[in-house]
């Protein structure tokens, strides 16, 4: 048995797709809809830059609207909280993302600058506000985080399922706040029994064998082998580590955080590693920005 690979370029395309529809249908009876996604950029490192690019890109395909704020690495705490506060009160901003990690000469607070984010338009859904919503499952009244947010709707497609999670052993390694820690409590509130894992936990082989869903997002190169896999799983692979070419004139090689090769001949579902879950996450960033600009400018629901 090989794994049937779930190809997050395939899905992605799916939600985005449907999010342009959407846009396109309520411009009919409001021709002024946009729906616009403020992205803050803090130097210039050429990984953030390729990641913006590819946000406002996709958000332009599809009729919506990407802005980058690109801010110096001179900038101080003060002056970037300016910036959020600046963009909190603009209406004509409907989600505001903080492109990390901030490339920055100064000390900065990013986790202060993200919590000053208005709860209504963090489209990342990593201030405490959305964090705890979901800590508490208060699912209606949340944003989820992307990356999670991916990872579930990838599990759905791929089974055909959208309860399939309900009932599942789901095993995620990691506790990041960005996407360990959210996703494990986003599977619980789909009804799954859930163990987290992370530097201190003994025995992960035999945690992960026990997995029907395995999230894994540790940040390691082919962490989890072939045999850490329970026959069938899906296996769901957030992990990107980067291999510098030793060679000039070759491009580096983004690996996952499993062993795929090994994997795929265990796993029933696998996300690649490029193409699995990145993709995700900008579509999900997109759909989530589209989804507070209904609500901010046609309904003004999602009361605090």
């Amino acid at each position: 048995m090989v794994a049937e690979l779930i190809s997050g370029l395939e899905y992605s395309k799916k939600v985005l797709t449907d999010v342009g529809i959407h846009i396109a249908e309520t411009r009919k009876s409001h021709p002024n809809f946009n729906s616009v996604l403020a992205i803050v950029q803090v130097g210039n490192r050429s990984d953030s830059n390729v990641y913006v690019g590819a946000k406002i890109k996709k958000a332009k395909e599809i009729g919506a609207e990407g802005r980058l704020i690109k801010l110096p690495s001179s900038i101080t705490q003060g002056d970037l909280e300016r910036e959020i506060k600046a963009l909190n009160l603009d209406n004509e901003i409907d989600g505001i993302i903080i492109q990390l990690p901030l490339d920055c000469n100064n000390n900065i607070d990013a986790d202060h600058v993200i919590d000053m984010i208005d709860p209504l338009k963090d489209v990342d859904g990593l201030t405490r506000m959305n964090a705890g919503r979901l800590m508490r499952g208060e699912l209606q009244r949340t944003i989820f985080p992307c990356t999670p947010f991916g990872c579930l709707y990838l599990v759905q497609q791929a089974t055909g399922d959208k309860n399939y999670v309900a009932g599942k052993e789901v095993v995620v390694l990691g506790r990041s706040k960005i996407v360990g820690a959210p996703a494990a409590q986003l599977f619980l509130w789909h009804h799954a029994t859930v163990t987290i894992c992370h530097s201190k936990t003994k025995n992960i082989k035999e945690k992960c064998l026990q997995a029907d869903i395995l999230i894994v997002a540790i940040g390691k190169k082919h962490f989890v082998k072939g045999d850490w896999i329970k026959p069938g799983a899906v296996v769901i692979d957030c992990g990107i580590n980067v291999d510098e070419p030793t060679e000039e004139g070759k491009k580096s090689k983004l690996h996952g955080d499993v062993d795929f090769e090994a994997a795929k001949e265990v796993a029933g579902f696998i996300t690649p590693v490029p193409g699995g879950v990145g993709p995700m996450t900008v579509a999900m960033l997109i759909r989530n920005t589209f989804e507070q600009a209904k609500r901010r400018r046609l309904h003004h629901e999602f009361d605090e």
